[in-house]
Protein backbone atom coordinates (compact mmCIF):
# COMPACT_ATOMS: atom_id res chain seq x y z
CA UNK A 1 0.00 0.00 0.00
CA UNK A 2 1.11 3.54 -0.78
CA UNK A 3 1.01 5.65 2.37
CA UNK A 4 2.95 8.83 3.11
CA UNK A 5 2.22 12.07 4.96
CA UNK A 6 0.14 13.39 2.05
CA UNK A 7 -0.69 10.35 -0.10
CA UNK A 8 -3.53 8.04 0.87
CA UNK A 9 -4.24 4.89 -1.13
CA UNK A 10 -7.94 4.09 -1.09
CA UNK A 11 -8.22 1.18 -3.54
CA UNK A 12 -6.68 -2.07 -2.35
CA UNK A 13 -5.18 -2.83 -5.74
CA UNK A 14 -3.81 -0.22 -8.12
CA UNK A 15 -2.14 -0.87 -11.45
CA UNK A 16 1.55 -0.06 -11.52
CA UNK A 17 3.01 0.71 -14.92
CA UNK A 18 1.47 0.68 -18.37
CA UNK A 19 0.05 4.21 -18.37
CA UNK A 20 0.22 6.24 -21.57
CA UNK A 21 -2.03 9.29 -21.13
CA UNK A 22 -3.12 11.57 -18.30
CA UNK A 23 -6.23 13.76 -18.15
CA UNK A 24 -6.34 16.69 -15.74
CA UNK A 25 -9.14 18.85 -14.49
CA UNK A 26 -8.05 22.52 -14.27
CA UNK A 27 -9.66 24.62 -11.53
CA UNK A 28 -8.80 23.31 -8.09
CA UNK A 29 -6.65 20.56 -9.59
CA UNK A 30 -3.90 22.65 -11.16
CA UNK A 31 -5.05 26.26 -11.10
CA UNK A 32 -6.12 28.39 -8.15
CA UNK A 33 -6.97 31.45 -10.23
CA UNK A 34 -10.71 30.80 -9.83
CA UNK A 35 -10.56 29.99 -6.13
CA UNK A 36 -13.80 31.20 -4.55
CA UNK A 37 -16.08 30.47 -7.53
CA UNK A 38 -18.38 28.29 -5.41
CA UNK A 39 -18.81 31.09 -2.87
CA UNK A 40 -19.99 33.29 -5.74
CA UNK A 41 -22.24 30.85 -7.60
CA UNK A 42 -24.21 29.57 -4.62
CA UNK A 43 -25.24 32.97 -3.18
CA UNK A 44 -26.12 34.21 -6.69
CA UNK A 45 -28.49 31.29 -7.18
CA UNK A 46 -29.92 31.55 -3.66
CA UNK A 47 -30.69 35.24 -4.26
CA UNK A 48 -32.51 34.38 -7.50
CA UNK A 49 -34.60 31.67 -5.82
CA UNK A 50 -35.30 33.88 -2.79
CA UNK A 51 -36.97 36.42 -5.08
CA UNK A 52 -39.67 33.82 -5.83
CA UNK A 53 -40.83 34.21 -2.21
CA UNK A 54 -41.54 30.56 -1.42
CA UNK A 55 -41.83 29.39 2.18
CA UNK A 56 -38.30 27.99 2.09
CA UNK A 57 -35.73 29.48 4.43
CA UNK A 58 -32.44 30.84 3.17
CA UNK A 59 -30.64 27.91 4.81
CA UNK A 60 -32.89 25.43 3.01
CA UNK A 61 -32.20 27.11 -0.31
CA UNK A 62 -28.47 27.18 0.38
CA UNK A 63 -28.51 23.44 1.09
CA UNK A 64 -30.50 22.75 -2.08
CA UNK A 65 -28.25 24.86 -4.29
CA UNK A 66 -25.00 23.62 -2.76
CA UNK A 67 -26.10 20.03 -3.37
CA UNK A 68 -26.64 20.39 -7.10
CA UNK A 69 -23.72 22.80 -7.62
CA UNK A 70 -21.37 20.26 -6.03
CA UNK A 71 -22.94 17.31 -7.84
CA UNK A 72 -22.44 19.02 -11.19
CA UNK A 73 -18.96 20.41 -10.46
CA UNK A 74 -16.64 19.31 -13.24
CA UNK A 75 -19.33 19.45 -15.87
CA UNK A 76 -19.71 22.62 -17.91
CA UNK A 77 -21.01 25.58 -15.91
CA UNK A 78 -24.10 25.69 -18.11
CA UNK A 79 -25.42 22.50 -16.48
CA UNK A 80 -25.56 24.20 -13.10
CA UNK A 81 -27.48 27.02 -14.75
CA UNK A 82 -29.87 24.58 -16.42
CA UNK A 83 -30.55 23.10 -12.97
CA UNK A 84 -31.17 26.61 -11.62
CA UNK A 85 -33.77 27.15 -14.37
CA UNK A 86 -35.47 23.90 -13.39
CA UNK A 87 -35.59 25.00 -9.75
CA UNK A 88 -37.13 28.34 -10.77
CA UNK A 89 -39.80 26.53 -12.78
CA UNK A 90 -40.56 24.17 -9.91
CA UNK A 91 -41.36 27.22 -7.80
CA UNK A 92 -43.69 28.76 -10.34
CA UNK A 93 -41.22 31.23 -11.80
CA UNK A 94 -40.29 31.89 -15.40
CA UNK A 95 -36.56 31.48 -15.85
CA UNK A 96 -34.41 33.32 -18.32
CA UNK A 97 -32.19 31.32 -20.65
CA UNK A 98 -29.42 29.33 -18.90
CA UNK A 99 -26.82 31.33 -20.84
CA UNK A 100 -28.14 34.50 -19.19
CA UNK A 101 -27.40 33.11 -15.73
CA UNK A 102 -24.05 31.75 -16.88
CA UNK A 103 -23.07 35.22 -18.09
CA UNK A 104 -24.24 36.73 -14.81
CA UNK A 105 -22.04 34.27 -12.93
CA UNK A 106 -19.06 34.84 -15.23
CA UNK A 107 -19.33 38.60 -14.74
CA UNK A 108 -19.30 38.18 -10.95
CA UNK A 109 -16.43 35.70 -11.04
CA UNK A 110 -14.34 37.70 -13.50
CA UNK A 111 -14.65 40.69 -11.20
CA UNK A 112 -13.57 38.49 -8.27
CA UNK A 113 -10.43 37.23 -10.05
CA UNK A 114 -9.46 40.31 -12.07
CA UNK A 115 -6.64 41.27 -9.68
CA UNK A 116 -5.16 37.78 -9.99
CA UNK A 117 -5.29 37.93 -13.77
CA UNK A 118 -3.77 41.42 -13.84
CA UNK A 119 -1.12 40.33 -11.36
CA UNK A 120 -0.08 37.42 -13.57
CA UNK A 121 -0.09 39.60 -16.68
CA UNK A 122 2.12 42.23 -15.03
CA UNK A 123 4.42 39.75 -13.31
CA UNK A 124 3.47 41.14 -9.91
CA UNK A 125 1.94 37.76 -9.00
CA UNK A 126 3.94 34.56 -9.49
CA UNK A 127 2.29 31.71 -11.38
CA UNK A 128 3.55 29.37 -8.65
CA UNK A 129 1.39 31.23 -6.13
CA UNK A 130 -1.75 30.44 -8.13
CA UNK A 131 -1.17 26.74 -8.68
CA UNK A 132 -1.28 23.75 -6.36
CA UNK A 133 2.00 23.08 -4.63
CA UNK A 134 4.28 20.98 -6.83
CA UNK A 135 2.21 21.37 -10.00
CA UNK A 136 5.08 22.17 -12.35
CA UNK A 137 7.26 19.39 -10.94
CA UNK A 138 4.41 16.95 -11.47
CA UNK A 139 3.91 17.97 -15.09
CA UNK A 140 7.65 17.78 -15.73
CA UNK A 141 7.77 14.32 -14.18
CA UNK A 142 4.93 13.01 -16.34
CA UNK A 143 6.39 14.46 -19.54
CA UNK A 144 9.78 12.94 -18.65
CA UNK A 145 8.05 9.56 -18.64
CA UNK A 146 6.63 10.22 -22.14
CA UNK A 147 3.02 10.41 -20.97
CA UNK A 148 0.66 12.48 -23.12
CA UNK A 149 -1.16 15.13 -21.06
CA UNK A 150 -4.69 16.45 -21.60
CA UNK A 151 -6.55 19.27 -19.88
CA UNK A 152 -10.35 19.08 -19.70
CA UNK A 153 -12.32 21.73 -17.81
CA UNK A 154 -15.94 22.70 -17.28
CA UNK A 155 -14.86 26.34 -17.50
CA UNK A 156 -15.20 28.07 -20.88
CA UNK A 157 -12.35 27.00 -23.13
CA UNK A 158 -11.37 30.59 -23.94
CA UNK A 159 -10.76 31.22 -20.22
CA UNK A 160 -8.97 27.91 -19.67
CA UNK A 161 -6.55 28.59 -22.53
CA UNK A 162 -5.92 32.15 -21.34
CA UNK A 163 -5.28 31.08 -17.76
CA UNK A 164 -3.10 28.10 -18.73
CA UNK A 165 -0.98 30.53 -20.74
CA UNK A 166 -0.71 32.93 -17.80
CA UNK A 167 0.39 30.05 -15.56
CA UNK A 168 2.95 28.94 -18.14
CA UNK A 169 1.65 25.39 -18.43
CA UNK A 170 0.31 25.37 -22.01
CA UNK A 171 3.47 23.71 -23.41
CA UNK A 172 2.80 20.60 -21.33
CA UNK A 173 -0.57 20.14 -23.05
CA UNK A 174 0.11 21.77 -26.44
CA UNK A 175 -3.22 21.77 -28.31
CA UNK A 176 -4.81 19.25 -25.96
CA UNK A 177 -6.69 21.81 -23.87
CA UNK A 178 -10.48 21.49 -23.83
CA UNK A 179 -13.19 23.49 -22.12
CA UNK A 180 -16.84 24.43 -22.25
CA UNK A 181 -18.40 25.56 -25.52
CA UNK A 182 -21.42 27.75 -26.27
CA UNK A 183 -22.86 24.68 -27.99
CA UNK A 184 -22.51 22.77 -24.77
CA UNK A 185 -23.68 19.45 -26.22
CA UNK A 186 -20.49 19.32 -28.28
CA UNK A 187 -18.21 18.97 -25.24
CA UNK A 188 -17.94 16.82 -22.15
CA UNK A 189 -15.08 15.30 -20.22
CA UNK A 190 -16.42 11.87 -21.11
CA UNK A 191 -16.11 12.78 -24.80
CA UNK A 192 -12.55 13.98 -24.28
CA UNK A 193 -11.68 10.68 -22.63
CA UNK A 194 -13.23 8.68 -25.45
CA UNK A 195 -11.26 10.75 -27.96
CA UNK A 196 -8.05 10.08 -26.04
CA UNK A 197 -8.66 6.33 -26.14
CA UNK A 198 -9.50 6.43 -29.84
CA UNK A 199 -6.74 8.81 -30.97
CA UNK A 200 -4.00 6.85 -29.23
CA UNK A 201 -5.57 3.41 -29.64
CA UNK A 202 -5.16 2.83 -25.93
CA UNK A 203 -7.19 0.95 -23.38
CA UNK A 204 -8.93 2.62 -20.45
CA UNK A 205 -6.53 1.03 -17.97
CA UNK A 206 -3.72 2.98 -19.64
CA UNK A 207 -5.27 6.27 -18.53
CA UNK A 208 -4.55 8.27 -15.37
CA UNK A 209 -6.94 10.97 -14.18
CA UNK A 210 -6.37 13.84 -11.72
CA UNK A 211 -9.29 15.90 -10.43
CA UNK A 212 -10.93 17.54 -7.45
CA UNK A 213 -14.55 16.99 -8.53
CA UNK A 214 -17.06 14.21 -9.08
CA UNK A 215 -17.16 14.23 -12.86
CA UNK A 216 -13.58 13.62 -13.89
CA UNK A 217 -13.18 10.85 -11.31
CA UNK A 218 -16.37 9.13 -12.45
CA UNK A 219 -15.48 9.45 -16.14
CA UNK A 220 -11.98 8.01 -15.82
CA UNK A 221 -13.21 5.20 -13.56
CA UNK A 222 -15.96 4.39 -16.07
CA UNK A 223 -13.37 3.41 -18.71
CA UNK A 224 -11.18 1.46 -16.28
CA UNK A 225 -8.56 4.12 -15.60
CA UNK A 226 -6.79 4.97 -12.35
CA UNK A 227 -7.93 8.09 -10.52
CA UNK A 228 -6.11 10.48 -8.22
CA UNK A 229 -8.54 12.56 -6.20
CA UNK A 230 -7.06 15.96 -5.45
CA UNK A 231 -8.59 17.05 -2.13
CA UNK A 232 -7.10 20.51 -2.40
CA UNK A 233 -7.52 23.30 0.09
CA UNK A 234 -7.51 26.19 -2.35
CA UNK A 235 -7.04 28.83 0.36
CA UNK A 236 -4.45 27.16 2.63
CA UNK A 237 -2.54 25.28 -0.03
CA UNK A 238 -0.72 22.87 2.26
CA UNK A 239 -3.85 21.45 3.91
CA UNK A 240 -6.11 18.52 3.05
CA UNK A 241 -9.72 19.46 2.29
CA UNK A 242 -11.61 16.76 4.21
CA UNK A 243 -14.91 17.65 2.54
CA UNK A 244 -13.41 17.08 -0.91
CA UNK A 245 -11.73 13.91 0.35
CA UNK A 246 -15.03 12.32 1.37
CA UNK A 247 -16.73 13.28 -1.89
CA UNK A 248 -13.87 11.97 -4.02
CA UNK A 249 -13.74 8.67 -2.16
CA UNK A 250 -17.51 8.30 -2.60
CA UNK A 251 -17.15 8.34 -6.40
CA UNK A 252 -14.26 5.91 -6.51
CA UNK A 253 -10.97 7.81 -6.27
CA UNK A 254 -8.12 5.30 -6.04
CA UNK A 255 -5.69 7.67 -4.33
CA UNK A 256 -6.24 10.89 -2.38
CA UNK A 257 -3.72 13.72 -2.23
CA UNK A 258 -4.01 17.38 -1.12
CA UNK A 259 -1.32 18.69 -3.51
CA UNK A 260 1.75 17.48 -5.38
CA UNK A 261 4.50 17.99 -2.83
CA UNK A 262 5.20 14.25 -2.85
CA UNK A 263 4.60 13.83 -6.56
CA UNK A 264 7.88 11.99 -7.13
CA UNK A 265 6.81 9.22 -4.74
CA UNK A 266 3.35 9.10 -6.30
CA UNK A 267 4.47 8.94 -9.93
CA UNK A 268 7.27 6.51 -9.21
CA UNK A 269 4.76 4.19 -7.53
CA UNK A 270 2.31 4.44 -10.42
CA UNK A 271 4.74 4.35 -13.34
CA UNK A 272 7.95 2.60 -12.34
CA UNK A 273 7.59 -1.17 -12.38
CA UNK A 274 10.27 -3.12 -10.56
CA UNK A 275 11.78 -5.77 -12.76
Amino acid sequence: MLKTNTIEQISQSIQQGGYRSVVFDFDGTLSLIRQGWREIMIPMMVDILTQLKTDETKNELETLVADYVDRLTGKQTIYQMIQLCEEIQKRGGTPKEPLHYKQQFNDLLNNHIKNRIQGLQSGYVSAEDLMLLGTRNLLDNLIKRNLVLYLASGTDEVFVRQEANLLGITPYFEDRIFGAQDQYQSFSKAQVIQNILKAHAIKGRELLGFGDGYVEIENVKAVGGTTIGVASDEVHRENLNTWKRERLISVGADIIIPHYQEQETLISYLCDVNE
